[in-house]
């Protein structure tokens, strides 16, 4: 068995030590998660003095808005922790009781089956944020009939965009089986 010259050695490490290029990105993720968490707050903190004033539909909308920004920070949070074990390196925290059960399980195709059923998430609750808004004055923004075309169709294509990849990773998973 021959070795690699050394150069090629070299160059092999180069291409794999890039991989820490993807670092600060994963730190920037979490530097956005902790916007969306004075996000949140900032939510919280206007509507929680208005609880006793506020409609029902009013508090409804309140509440989607408050589990959309979760719902975000979530997906967020996947893809901060599977993204970096997956392409940079393990994370090295130990089996502590505050470890969630998901992480180091996760591989590519998990992920971006989160991903999308997250995406899918977050649009359905936007959607229905706008159907509940259908004909009140006081909606931040008055959507017509061809923004709310537009909104299904698109959280439409979010559906079958899902579908179709869980379809494709059960035939791969299919095809290994044989």
């Amino acid at each position: 068995m021959s070795q690699k010259p050394a150069l090629e050695r070299k160059f092999e490490q180069g291409l794999f030590a890039s991989r820490w290029l993807m670092a600060p990105m994963y730190l920037g993720l979490a530097v956005s998660l902790a916007m969306l968490t004075v996000i949140f707050v900032r939510e919280l903190a206007y509507y929680v003095p208005q609880v006793l004033t506020m409609s029902v539909d009013k508090s409804i909308l309140v509440v989607l808005t408050l589990i959309d920004l979760t719902l975000a920070a979530n997906l967020l949070l996947i893809v901060l922790f599977s993204g970096y074990e997956n392409f940079v390196s393990k994370l090295d925290i130990g089996d502590t009781v505050d470890r969630p059960s998901w992480m180091g399980t996760v591989d590519f195709g998990g992920l971006k089956m989160k991903l999308i059923a997250s995406i899918v998430a977050i649009s359905g609750i936007h959607l229905l944020k706008r159907f509940m808004e259908i004909g009140q004055a006081s909606a931040e923004e008055v959507f017509g009939d061809r923004e709310l075309t537009w909104l299904v169709t698109i959280h439409l294509v979010f559906v079958a965009s899902g579908v179709l990849m869980a379809a494709m990773d059960w035939l791969s998973a299919r095809s290994k089986k044989a």
